[in-house]
Parts: structure tokens; sequence; C-alpha cells
């Protein structure tokens, strides 16, 4: 798999063909429209604003209309309100099969970029969710996990600041056979966009925005656990619990 970043576009390929994630949609692709960390739009432009796309050029073993009509399956499966095209056909036979198996290669990456298809929106005793509301956005969240060291506010849905001072891991953990995995290669490049920000020793020397949760566990120590329970507000309350929705 190689990565390459220019430009604030980022282009990932490997068996599974190649992913960009870019501010506009690449012609060929099936195209992902985020809006701040949430899907809007599948291969349609939303009536709302968008954040960013996410392209997806598959291996040659399908065709990118053959994996819109998957996602658009597991999209109504899953009920998440995202725009389809309409009158989309059923994925031909002989293509299923292929289609699905370069859409789960996908899925670790998706994953690390916010897109969730897998499941319900909302299925019972899964996944948690959690809810932002204005009293959260004047805590300051610290941690401390993997000898980092950093204050984090929660401000708005999808805006979460790291402050100025903050110390990053400065090693990513490799893989058994010493290559990066998926966490590490996008943590370096949520590093690379803010690169002016963190100085020699791996400290912030201005604060540090961010969309999500995922983001700022992946930007300070590389990720690899979940940071809902490492952002401990000053009574020793993680993220988790004060935000968690029952």
């Amino acid at each position: 798999m190689s990565t390459t970043f220019d430009h604030d576009t980022l282009t990932i390929t490997g068996d599974f063909g190649t992913v960009i994630v870019a501010a506009s949609p690449v012609a060929g692709a099936t195209t992902l429209y985020d809006n701040a960390g949430t899907l809007v739009a599948l291969d349609v432009t939303p009536t709302g604003s968008y954040t960013r796309t996410i392209n997806l050029l598959p291996a040659s073993t399908t065709e990118a209309i053959y994996l819109t009509r998957y996602l658009a399956g597991l999209i109504q499966t899953s009920k998440r309100k995202v725009a389809v095209p309409a009158d989309l056909k059923r994925v031909p036979s002989n293509y299923a099969k292929p289609t699905a198996a370069v859409w789960t290669a996908m899925t670790p990456l998706m994953t690390l970029l916010g897109i969730d298809l897998t499941a319900p929106a909302k299925p019972a005793g899964g996944k948690p969710r959690h809810s932002w509301r204005k009293a959260i956005a004047t805590v300051p969240f610290t941690t401390t996990y993997q000898g980092t060291q950093a204050t984090v506010y929660w401000v708005s849905r999808s805006a979460m600041v790291i402050k100025a001072g903050a110390q990053l891991k400065a090693e990513a953990p490799l893989n058994a056979d010493g290559t990066l995995g998926f966490s590490a290669r996008f943590a370096q490049q949520l590093r690379s966009e803010h690169a002016d920000a963190i100085d020699a020793n791996w400290r912030l020397t201005t604060d540090v925005t961010l969309k999500s949760v995922n983001e700022v566990g992946l930007f300070l120590y590389f990720g690899s656990t979940n940071s809902w329970l490492h952002l401990l507000d000053p009574a020793g309350h993680t993220l988790h619990e004060l935000t968690v929705v029952a």
C-alpha cells in the first residue's frame, strides 16, 4: 500500500484500488460526500454543504458504478439519512462477491476516515453514541496517554481544539513486518496538515483544531485505543462518561 499527500489531497493505493480524499469529487470514482465527519451523500451532489469528498476507485475486479450500487444498499439497510442516486439497479450477480470483497478491504481505512456503513445507525448494545452540548465547550479535558500531555476542548459538534503546549508521541508504532499500519499512516497525514504547529520536540506551538475524538487520538498518539476513555475533566470524569447517550 502506498500513500501520498499533495496540496490537500490524500491518495492511498492498495489491493482494493485507490482512495482519494480531496475537496472536490474525482471523475469516474464512487464519491462519498462528508460534512465535518458526517456522511451526507453518495455519488450525488448534496443540497447542503460538505467539507471533503472521499473518492473510491476500486480494483479491476469490479467497477465504480457497482461499488456505488453496493454502498447504496448498505446505506438503505442502515437507515442513515444519506442522499443516494435514484433508481439504482442491483449489482450484477457475477460482480456481487468481487464488489463486496473490495469494500471489505477498504473498510479499515474507511473507519479511520469516519465512514461506517456496516451497522444500523443505532445498534442495540453496539457502539455508544456521544452528544455535544454547550456546557462541554468550556471544560478542559486532559490526557497523558502513551507519554503524551495535552489539554483538549470539544468546542462544537465537529471541532476539537488541542491547546498549544501539547506533547505528541514522537514515534509511530510499526506492524510486525516493520511497516506502518492504517492508523499510523492517517496520523502522519493529520500531522503533515499541521506541520507548522509542531516543533522539533513534537510539541505544539499553536492550537490545532481537529474534527473528532478519533482524530485527536490519532494526532496525539497514533490512535490504537478508545480515546473517549483517555480524555479526563478536572474531576477525573472521562469524556465518554459526560457525553454518552443512553
